[in-house]
């Protein structure tokens, strides 16, 4: 692959990842703005407004570049500098950032850390949305870079992976969608339930 075709592939890398992370923070914020402890309408005003206020800026934006227009070459250069080191190949990751210590990216989630946070997220309620759980896993590191551009899906997918039991009919504040039962969460699982019987049977 020539030089230039490497540039290319680096810079639509990059853009590709730059725009899936901004994608996922402005869904991140919007979604904090839905108010858990109202029904209906009224819990979503706040993410309608943060949509409105987006959705303003832009707009604004828009304007001002209409106004301005050698603001895009501004604009042009800080997201193609960005992208280009968000395209940076593995290979191309400076060698001390292994020797020093460990790197930033976020280890794999672990069943029983999981299963803690549900339960503080749950806090005195029954249950908790996987959009609540989300949404605070892409706002906390080290969990942010890891759950970065993840939807409710690659969520459910992960928490079914380590056999945390989701359900679609959770409902919190009167809202049924996916999430996690602290019934289900407390219960013994299939592995745990199977070792007193297998003890016993051995004992016999």
């Amino acid at each position: 692959m020539s030089r230039l075709a490497r540039g290319t592939v680096r810079l639509a890398t990059g853009s590709a990842a730059l725009a899936r992370r901004l994608g996922a923070r402005l869904t991140a914020w919007v979604a904090r703005g839905r108010r858990h402890d109202l029904t209906g309408w009224r819990a979503a005003l706040g993410c309608w407004l943060r949509i409105a206020l987006l959705v303003f800026g832009l707009y604004m934006l828009w304007r001002v570049v209409r106004a301005v227009p050698a603001l895009m070459w501004l604009l042009s250069g800080v997201w193609t500098a960005a992208a280009w080191r968000a395209g940076r190949p593995a290979e191309e990751e400076p060698a001390e950032a292994t020797a020093d210590g460990p790197s930033e990216t976020a280890p794999a989630l672990d069943r029983e850390a999981v299963r803690t946070l549900l339960l503080i997220l749950m806090g005195d309620g029954s249950g908790v949305h996987l959009r609540t759980v989300l949404a605070h896993l892409q706002q906390h590191p080290p969990t942010a870079a890891l759950t970065a551009g993840w939807k409710v899906p690659d969520l459910r997918a992960r928490l079914v992976a380590l056999e945390v039991p989701v359900d679609r009919g959770v409902k919190v504040a009167g809202v049924p969608t996916w999430g996690v039962r602290r019934r289900d969460l407390e219960a013994p699982s299939p592995v745990a339930a199977e070792e007193p019987s297998t003890e016993a049977s051995t004992a016999a």
